[in-house]
């Protein structure tokens, strides 16, 4: 007998009330029963945090005096060059970006604001596609790899994300389902506003650890043209 075969033999006789040893298809069976009972309480647990659709709870908690990040939705992904140039001339910054090397970014026409993949030190700011988000807690998910390089999401001033509004999900729980389908990424990120923290005296100072401001690119064909 394995190790292996020696613990579900464990597990079986523990479960079974007639101490006889289960088959490991019956182990396996009674795991799946009560896990699926456990996700059944989930729905009347969950805080009343999603009280409209997705997006615009989502929205409405990035916006919020808890995360106050910003936010801008656009009608297309055509439009997202507009919209960061428009950022940059709002808060007075050159028309320069390190932008994460993500096809969907690199494609659009960036005329008017000088690029870059390769991310400084001392970042102004930074420009990435999130996969999705969640309405719950207001976060961005950036999974790492060539196209997201997770310094984008630490070193800048100003950390512009792209995001597209039918990727945004309701609950936490909806993310674990979502990255169980896919292969892992080496680096999971929730992204939750802007870097903050109340070490001194007590008083919130953002930018400690990261950037100091977030500001999302909502891409929403829903959202009317100007």
């Amino acid at each position: 007998m394995t190790p292996r075969d020696a613990i579900f033999a464990a597990i079986g006789r523990a479960a079974d009330s007639t101490g006889k040893p289960r088959r490991e298809a019956d182990i396996r069976e009674k795991i799946r029963e009560e896990a699926a009972a456990l996700l059944a309480r989930v729905p009347p647990l969950r805080p009343d945090r999603v009280r409209e659709d997705p997006v615009s709870s989502f929205v409405a908690r990035i916006t919020g005096p808890a995360i106050a990040a910003t936010a801008k939705r656009v009608a297309t992904v055509a439009a997202v060059p507009a919209a960061v140039h428009a950022y940059l001339a709002e808060h007075g910054l050159p028309a320069s970006i390190a932008l994460a090397p993500d096809p969907k970014l690199t494609a659009l026409d960036w005329t008017g604001i000088e690029t870059r993949h390769a991310i400084r030190v001392d970042e102004n700011v930074s420009v990435c596609l999130a996969p999705y988000a969640i309405a719950e807690t207001g976060s961005l998910v950036l999974r790492s790899g060539p196209g997201m390089p997770v310094l984008f999401a630490f070193l800048p001033v100003h950390h512009l994300v792209v995001l597209e509004a039918g990727s945004v999900v309701a609950w936490l729980e909806d993310c674990a389902a979502i990255e169980a389908q896919r292969p892992s990424p080496r680096n999971l990120l929730l992204v939750t506003g802007a870097s903050g923290t109340t070490d001194i005296e007590g008083t919130l100072v953002r930018g400690a650890h990261g950037p100091a401001h977030l500001h999302v690119i909502l891409v929403d064909p829903s959202h009317p043209q100007p």
